[in-house]
């Protein structure tokens, strides 16, 4: 897959940053041992594959005495990504997963969305927003919606509220339209999506989204967001903790089959709606 211009500058970032730690004589572990991290992780981000924290960045620059050119590039690539800062690393991180988990509440993952739903979405966000503002985030999510395009996507399995069914998102037509396009992905066998209906009640994640993310290099990490920030969370025992959640939200799910009848009668209802207004 193509790397986009954001992961050729953090790229560039971890390039710098090993000429700098091997300039200073210092190993990826000694480095992380100072800085408070793994050895490991300095080596992905030396890479461009994970970027560090701010105050990680800050760190860095104390130990390797670079005069902050670190947290400066740190903030000059975030201040250029399209999505908001608690979700970069996440959109990056994406673009590299063998498979990816997701439980959407209430509103359809950004990896499904169309155009109009994302557009109506950023809308009831962003009232004030200019067009410019609108375009930019709708064209960023369908950037990142590419990566299940590719011949080497990940593994997709999505678990759908109900209320992210039947809540219409942009309109009648345009939720129509959504779900259409969901179904079409499922028969595609791009992604496995299954409904928790309304019926079931309370469920294992009642506070936000949830995504799990694998790789081929490097530990899984899972990711919560709530309406104003997200949480990338690395420790081995919280992930295992939210894979045991992901699997009680999968237990109580509709099978595939039921799941896919949902989406196209909610479709279908839409539709009709649509036709009487």
């Amino acid at each position: 897959m193509a790397r986009g211009k954001q992961q050729d500058a953090w790229v560039f970032f971890g390039e710098l940053l090993k000429e700098r730690r091997e300039a200073a004589g210092l190993s990826q572990e000694e480095l992380g041992r100072r800085v408070f991290v793994s050895g490991a992780y300095i080596g992905l981000f030396e890479q461009g594959i994970r970027k560090p924290q701010k105050d990680v960045a800050r760190r860095i620059d104390e130990v390797l005495q670079t005069g902050g050119i670190f947290e400066r590039t740190w903030r000059k690539l975030i201040d250029k990504s399209p999505y908001a800062s608690y979700f970069t690393e996440v959109a990056e991180l994406e673009a590299v997963a063998t498979k990816l988990c997701e439980f959407a509440p209430t509103v359809v993952p950004g990896l499904l969305q169309t155009a109009e739903y994302a557009r109506a979405v950023t809308i009831a966000a962003n009232p004030f927003a200019t067009d410019a503002y609108v375009e930019e985030k709708v064209s960023a999510r369908m950037e990142r919606a590419a990566i299940l395009q590719d011949a080497t996507r990940p593994e997709y399995w999505v678990i759908l509220h109900e209320n992210a069914v039947r809540t219409p998102v942009g309109g009648q037509t345009a939720m129509a339209a959504q779900l259409d396009h969901i179904a079409a992905m499922i028969r595609q066998r791009r992604v496995l999506v299954t409904v928790l209906p309304r019926a079931a009640g309370a469920h294992a994640h009642m506070t936000g989204t949830l995504k799990l993310m694998e790789f081929a290099d490097q530990p899984p990490t899972a990711y919560t967001e709530t309406e104003f920030s997200g949480t990338l969370l690395d420790d081995p025992a919280v992930v295992k903790q939210a894979q045991r959640t992901y699997d009680l939200l999968r237990v109580a799910a509709l099978s595939p089959e039921a799941s896919l009848a949902l989406i196209q009668s909610a479709a279908e209802d839409f539709r009709r709606c649509a036709s009487t207004t």
